[in-house]
């Protein structure tokens, strides 16, 4: 996800009980710490990005933290925006209000919000919160296990708006190269990821997740189609397919338009017949190129169908989306594509 999520490290008197929010922390895919200084040693426990704090301040300046309990509080809050990398806050009785006036501050600079809380469901919250959310959320619990309850939030990245779009054409076209996505995470029958030849049309490619008899299930991989593509990554940008390398961070979508991120493990770049499909939106014709092959599917609103069955009028999911793409980000501007 493009959120922070960091783990507070530095609370506990007892060393051991420090190390052991930074293990349990690791084992549930946490990467960023706040340690006390003096602790250099837990950065041995694995790769991590570490913010260190003496006596409950951060030694860097660049950072702040800020205990918002009363409208003098908010007030210094919100005069760090823009003169800080980052701010730490704790909310008291009232903390939607505080949170969503510092989001319309520090909107035009900057400077991150990181807030802070002991439950999931509090955490989801500050994340939604005003749309934008804010910029991470600092995790505080005494009990390592407790940290095994976020480990669904750590792995979530929201959800995408898809709509079905109708078939209108699928032609069989060159030999060209293609990209098999094998990533680190295992996927299920309706999950695959958002690929098109325009950023403003990404199909719902199913990962090969479901047995056929022929060739055995790969829950791991999606079969993502031609090099020239674009494929959707976590934070709401996009790459072309060409890019992708092991270690990279791809988008899992399901039929429900729920998504997670994901590790690529590899990519394999294969010479493979192709085909080109064309669907339309009722206002606009996209298209996507994939592999002419059983196995390759788009997901439909009642399951999926193989791209070699795919008729006229048959209706798919798609993310449709307006504008275009600057290196990979959206923009808002007028591009026609063919």
């Amino acid at each position: 996800m493009d959120k922070k999520i960091i783990v507070r490290a530095d609370i506990p008197d007892d060393s051991d009980d420090r190390k052991d929010l930074v293990t349990n922390g690791l084992e549930n895919g946490v990467s960023c710490f706040i340690l006390r200084k003096g602790d250099e040693k837990f950065e041995d426990l694995g790769k991590m990005e570490a913010i260190y704090f003496e006596n409950g301040i951060p030694c860097d300046d660049s950072y702040a933290v800020c205990n918002i309990d009363s409208p003098e509080s908010q007030e210094k809050a919100l005069s760090f925006a823009g003169k800080k990398k980052g701010v730490f806050v704790e909310t008291g009785d009232w903390t939607i209000i505080p949170l969503e006036n510092m989001i319309a501050a520090y909107g035009t600079t900057d400077t991150k919000i990181y807030a802070a809380t002991d439950n999931k469901e509090e955490g989801e919250t500050y994340l939604k919160t005003m749309e934008k959310g804010v910029d991470g959320i600092v995790i505080t619990v005494d009990d390592p296990l407790k940290l095994s309850s976020f480990r669904d939030l750590l792995m979530s990245c929201g959800s995408e708006e898809l709509s079905e779009i109708e078939i209108v054409s699928v032609k069989p076209i060159d030999m060209g190269d293609r990209v098999c996505i094998d990533t680190c995470s295992m996927m299920v029958p309706g999950e695959g990821m958002l690929i098109g030849s325009y950023s403003n049309c990404l199909f719902l490619v199913q990962s090969e997740s479901e047995d056929n008899g022929y060739v055995a299930a790969r829950p791991f991989r999606v079969n993502a189609g031609a090099v020239h593509s674009y494929i959707e990554v976590p934070g709401g940008g996009t790459r072309y397919l060409s890019e992708l390398t092991g270690g990279d961070p791809v988008l899992i979508c399901g039929k429900d338009g729920k998504t997670r991120s994901a590790s690529v493990g590899r990519c394999k770049v294969e010479i493979r017949p192709l085909l080109i499909i064309e669907a339309t939106d009722g206002r606009k014709n996209y298209s996507v190129v994939l592999q002419n092959a059983e196995t390759i599917k788009l997901v439909t609103s009642e399951g999926s169908k193989s791209v070699t069955k795919l008729e006229k009028g048959d209706k798919v999911l798609a993310k449709i989306s307006t504008g275009g793409r600057h290196f990979g980000m959206a923009v808002d501007e007028t591009i026609t594509e063919k």
